[in-house]
């Protein structure tokens, strides 16, 4: 799979990029400036398509944000695509071995467009953080300084839109 080339340098190009690019990004990233959590703002961007309700699916992403509960581990964006991806792909049944590696298969080339888009995974890394473990459980406030200064937006638009590509390029619905 394909990673995201921005032609754009700055986050305002790169934002109205990925909003061309793909219907789910837009929708991703416009629940990210409403106030959901990264985890929420993407599996939000599919969770119509999915058959939930918009409140079983925020809560159901509620505890990803910021890396895991702002422990700033696994980026929220992949849990939140990778719920979507369980629900439209993903097994069941505990002796589903094939089944089992096909997704892990799937996680993985996910995750690698990912990382080639974005650097990195982890959400520390991502956002330059120096300090290793927990942050605060206290969210950050959002303001404009908040949305000029973090790049999780365009992480919510990026890990949408590389689902939505995956998922049509193999015909998954």
């Amino acid at each position: 799979m394909k990673s995201i080339k921005f032609q754009s340098s700055s986050k305002e190009g790169k934002r109205k990029e990925l909003e061309e690019l793909s219907p789910a990004a837009k929708r991703g990233m416009e629940m990210f400036r409403k106030g959901y959590n990264c985890c929420q703002s993407t599996f939000g961007a599919f969770y119509e398509d999915l058959g939930l309700d918009m409140n079983t699916a925020m809560r159901m992403a509620s505890s990803f944000g910021g890396g895991m509960g702002r422990l700033r581990e696994v980026c929220g964006t992949l849990s939140g695509i990778f719920l979507a991806l369980g629900l439209y792909c993903g097994y069941s049944e505990p002796e589903a071995d094939d089944e089992k590696a096909v997704q892990y298969s799937r996680v993985q080339e996910l995750a690698a467009a990912f990382k080639e888009t974005n650097g990195s995974l982890i959400c520390r890394e991502l956002l330059g953080l120096s300090t290793l473990g927990a942050d605060t459980p206290v969210p950050s406030k959002r303001t404009e300084e908040y949305y000029t200064v973090r790049p999780c937006e365009l992480f919510v638009g990026s890990a949408c839109a590389l689902l939505e590509r995956f998922l049509k390029e193999n015909s998954i619905t």
